[in-house]
């Protein structure tokens, strides 16, 4: 779920998106615009935070003026050697910034080091600058350049999904995996791949994928590549001997072209993942989840600290949805229902009322109008839900009483949907695998469209958080989970 670049993969070539049928190649010129473009904003992030640390610190100490001038010059003067600092941590390389928490923490180092660097120049220029001074530099380099590299990081995904500063490749196998490669790859246009086809030695003479050809077998692969001189390759594994992949790897790294090899995994976070070697062979190694121990503490503590204090902040908005469902229909305010939560355990889920009281008994004349694929029941327009109704699930406020739930140790802040029981009894074995953990308020499919996920979406987002499970994640779902209610995403 997770992991977005801001150049092409390999940060050194950048091809513009054409048709898959005649792709042109680029000149070496622009394809370093993105990367001069990347350079020239860092550039101006470090010039505002050095004029922000400067006002920041003349606010802290008004008679520091002097003290002021002088982290401003030594700044400006030390700017060539902040962005070589960048580019030494590879924060032009997008091999090593996919995830925003490997940005970050070269953003940190960077800023660090470059802090150093500005003092060590000064002291040679005879200058002594304040410890306070370097101290909020550091700090205010960090916050601005991290903030400058998330615009960055939209502007660039933004030109992705339009067509735009794409890499050309071409898939070595056209097996099943090879296949869902390309089809993730053409529907995620913001991974900024362009797929040309596939070579394969053993595929039939058929298009793997609609609008995707087959150009061949492996061994033509130097002649395709001369046709489409900036182009990639990734290696489906299954699909191509190791013999092969070995050979071809070599010979395509000699021709100067990037080489991207599957592992096999699907939906293993690249966190759990590390190369290392096992004799001659490189082995991946899959770092185990730990879900006991502290970090069960630590999950739990967080869950009751937060839930409390929402539950206090909300009291208001609580009241009045109270207050207005009672004048919009009769019936009760609250709305109970059995869900399953871990280890098959049943509990009462507690919303408020957002549908008529005999909503349930409704429900059997509805199936046929049913949207959802799988166990699911989702409907655009369910005449069950009030007037009010509508409103509360849209904004998720019917959902502030579960906060009682997580108190109660039923359900987690984070988690994975409530299931009601006959959907469980629809589940094959994998997905039941969900049950593992406690079943929370939001989660990694409440933050990936709601209603407007498949059911294969539901399963495959459910499983990767109860598989990659960690406090970060819980936090980053947090996070992620303000938007999505504020601007609605996928709420019904």
């Amino acid at each position: 779920m997770g992991q977005v670049d801001l150049l092409a993969h390999g940060g050194e070539v950048v091809t513009p998106a054409t048709p898959p049928s005649s792709p042109s190649p680029v000149s070496p010129r622009a394809a370093l615009k993105p990367k001069l473009l990347l350079i020239g904003a860092d550039a101006a992030a470090l010039i505002l935070s050095a004029a922000v640390t400067v006002v920041l610190f003349g606010r802290l100490d008004p008679q520091a003026t002097q003290s002021g001038a002088q982290i401003w010059w030594s700044s400006l003067a030390t700017l060539p050697v902040w962005l070589g600092i960048f580019a030494n941590q590879r924060l032009y390389n997008t091999r090593f910034i996919g995830r925003r928490i490997d940005e970050f923490r070269r953003i940190i180092n960077s800023c660090l080091l470059g802090t150093l660097a500005t003092s060590l120049v000064a002291n040679l220029a005879n200058v002594l600058l304040r410890r306070s001074s370097l101290v909020l530099l550091a700090v205010t380099s960090c916050v601005v350049v991290t903030v400058e590299r998330e615009i960055a990081r939209r502007v660039f995904l933004r030109l992705r999904s339009q067509g735009r500063m794409v890499r050309s490749v071409v898939i070595a196998g056209a097996n099943p995996e090879g296949r869902d490669i390309a089809a993730m790859l053409q529907a995620e246009s913001w991974l900024g791949y362009q797929v040309i086809g596939f070579v394969d030695d053993n595929a039939p003479r058929r298009e793997p994928v609609p609008g995707l050809p087959l150009l061949g077998g492996v061994a033509d692969l130097p002649g395709i590549l001369r046709e489409y001189p900036n182009a990639s390759v990734i290696v489906a594994a299954s699909a191509v001997e190791s013999a092969v992949t070995n050979r071809l790897a070599r010979d395509l790294l000699d021709q100067g072209v990037h080489v991207e090899l599957s592992s096999t995994l699907r939906d293993i976070s690249s966190q759990r993942l590390t190369v290392r070697p096992l004799g001659r062979f490189p082995v991946v190694y899959v770092e185990p989840v730990t879900r006991g121990g502290w970090r069960a503490v630590a999950k739990r503590a967080f869950d009751i600290c937060v839930a409390s204090v929402a539950l206090v902040m909300t009291a208001p908005i609580a009241l009045a949805a109270a207050i207005a469902i009672k004048i919009d229909s009769r019936g009760p305010v609250m709305f109970s229902q059995m869900r399953v939560g871990q280890n098959s355990d049943p509990f009462p889920v507690l919303k408020m009322r957002t549908m008529v009281v005999d909503a349930e008994d409704r429900l059997a004349n509805l199936l046929d109008h049913n949207e959802a694929d799988g166990p699911l029941f989702k409907m655009a327009d369910d005449p069950r839900v009030t007037r009010i109704g509508s409103f509360l699930r849209k904004t998720s406020i019917d959902e502030l009483p579960q906060l009682w739930n997580v108190l109660r140790g039923d359900m987690s802040l984070v988690g994975p949907r409530p299931a009601l029981p006959h959907e469980t009894e629809e589940w094959d074995a994998m997905l039941a695998q969900r049950l593992r953990v406690k079943p929370g308020i939001t989660g990694m499919w409440q933050v990936s469209g709601r209603s407007d996920s498949s059911f294969e979406d539901y399963t495959r987002l459910d499983l990767y958080y109860v598989d990659n499970w960690s406090l970060t994640t819980d936090l980053a779902i947090m996070a992620k989970t303000v938007p999505v209610v504020l601007f609605r995403k996928g709420a019904r």
